[in-house]
């Protein structure tokens, strides 16, 4: 249906359609949502870089701790991608990089026999480690609380410096977030996966590193 826009004392001057609104309302549409994939995929491309970047410390000093940041465990054992992060750990350690591993993560799933922590110290155990040199934090459910709760076991111990243990796409957010919580000089231990598909844990990756950025400026 088309309607006229008047003047007083004058004819039409204007004709205007229904259909010609509705696809003048599509077209913008259409480039708002355009705008708007070009923005997230220039972000998605960002992030990437940013978790690429992370390195391990070279040279890395000795440290007080090794915080290893957990994974999940399959029933009571640390799944493969766990095991990586354990076996890099335990290098480091026998290497005199630090005397005390603090393993970090909480319960995966209700019916578990084990958290994630106690699943590292039994395998760590397992490995020659000292039952004394392990601190166990198992409450935590993300990397920001494996980072806060850890520190608070450092503080209690008397511990002041860490070398954060993770995989190599995990690294760049673990160090934002130990500098955001004032760790002092925290240093980096990265391990690459062989077991794991960095397609799939990259792509989650992104997602988790943009949740952290909307964090941090709440912080």
């Amino acid at each position: 249906m088309d309607w006229y826009v008047y003047q007083r004392g004058s004819s039409p001057i204007r004709k205007v359609s229904r259909k010609g609104r509705r696809s003048r309302l599509k077209r913008n549409l259409l480039i708002v949502l355009v705008i708007c994939a070009a923005a997230g995929l220039l972000w998605c491309a960002v992030a990437l870089g940013r978790i690429s970047s992370g390195e391990t410390a070279n040279p890395m000093q000795e440290a007080d701790a090794g915080i290893i940041l957990g994974m999940s465990m399959w029933g009571e054992e640390p799944s493969p991608g766990l095991k990586e992060r354990l076996d890099y750990g335990l290098g480091l350690y026998r290497e005199g990089k630090f005397t005390r591993f603090i393993v970090s993560g909480g319960l995966d799933q209700a019916d578990y026999k084990y958290t994630e922590a106690e699943g590292m110290k039994n395998y760590l155990v397992g490995q020659g480690v000292p039952e004394t040199s392990i601190l166990i934090e198992d409450k935590s459910t993300s990397t920001y609380e494996n980072l806060l709760f850890s520190q608070k076991i450092m503080q209690s111990e008397g511990l002041t410096t860490a070398v954060i243990i993770t995989h190599t796409f995990h690294g760049q957010r673990s160090l934002e977030i130990a500098r955001e919580l004032d760790y002092t000089r925290p240093q980096l231990g990265l391990t690459d996966s062989q077991v794991m598909s960095m397609f799939k844990y990259k792509s989650r990756e992104i997602l988790a590193y943009t949740k952290w950025k909307v964090q941090q400026l709440f912080l």
